[in-house]
């Protein structure tokens, strides 16, 4: 049981992850480009590093899941 929830956990977790890096290749009209505001350039980086930083932790939870 426990198990089996791991498992579907592990792969909502690898599903968001691949939408997450979807989106950054591909980003939406306008989006990152922060139309000359350093502030929000700023902001902009901050958040695309935290969510870096997420995924790399996802990264490693699901690699010591994995045995």
């Amino acid at each position: 049981m426990a198990g089996d929830r791991i498992a579907r956990a592990t792969a909502r977790i690898e599903a968001a992850a691949r939408r997450i890096e979807t989106a950054a290749q591909f980003p939406a009209s306008g989006a990152g480009d922060p139309g000359g505001d350093p502030e929000l350039a700023a902001r902009y980086q901050a958040l695309r590093s935290e969510a870096g930083e997420a995924l790399a932790e996802l990264d490693r939870l699901i690699g010591s899941l994995e045995g």
